[in-house]
């Protein structure tokens, strides 16, 4: 069985607006400066502990300040009410619906909390699209290790498949897990496309059915894992 991953932030749902409105909440409530949208984009891939620790070198917390912990708990108490402000890339629930009509396994795999990433398919009414959904905190791993992203396959009981994101996470996880890469080139990358390991790339997702057809006929199995 074939099936496609995707992750979530910066490959189907823009999210930085909403990500960005916490964090000036929680830096806010510590007393500290607030940060800019270009920069909270900066912060996002490695998961909410990541973010917040980014949003506390910001402010110049040393490591042990008490108000890190803190800062924490209210960005994961707020952090799954953050949907008004984000918006799905153009193109995607029509993408979705036509990939699921293909008899393709779809399946998610983000770094994002469970929580949060469960408030944000609601929202959009993406949850039956995805028969597999692996967030940061459903393994002790997240990405870019590769157990998250083999999860995701297994929760399909996919033999092979691809994975679509759009960062240098995504591109190490595809990698350390031996599964073929496609880029979204809109996402919230930091290095250039070229230093990017990736099969193929797409900047709309209209175009992402017929660029998946030509990349899995013929289907071949997964590459192993990298060492």
């Amino acid at each position: 069985m074939t099936a496609i991953v995707f992750d979530l932030d910066g490959t189907l749902v823009d999210t930085v607006p909403d990500i960005h409105a916490c964090a000036l909440d929680v830096l806010d409530g510590a007393g500290l400066p607030p940060v800019g949208l270009s920069q909270s984009r900066r912060f996002i891939g490695h998961g909410a502990a990541h973010f917040v620790d980014c949003l506390a070198r910001h402010g110049r917390l040393a490591p042990g300040d008490p108000r890190r912990a803190t800062m924490l708990a209210r960005f994961l108490e707020i952090y799954p009410r953050a949907t008004e402000r984000s918006t799905l890339y153009p193109g995607v629930p029509e993408m979705l619906a036509a990939l699921g009509q293909t008899g393709l396994r779809l399946a998610l795999c983000t770094n994002k909390p469970e929580a949060p990433t469960r408030a944000v398919l609601a929202h959009f009414g993406l949850e039956a699209s995805f028969a597999a959904v692996i967030c940061g905190d459903t393994l002790p791993q997240r990405k870019p290790a590769p157990e998250p992203l083999l999860a995701a396959l297994a929760g399909v009981g996919a033999n092979q498949g691809l994975f679509i994101g759009d960062s240098e996470v995504d591109a190490e996880c595809a990698r350390a897990a031996g599964v073929p890469f496609v880029l979204c080139t809109e996402g919230y990358r930091s290095a250039e496309i070229a230093a990017l390991p990736h099969r193929a790339a797409f900047s709309h997702h209209a175009a992402l059915p017929h660029l998946l057809g030509s990349l899995l006929a013929p289907s071949q199995p997964f590459p192993p894992p990298a060492a």
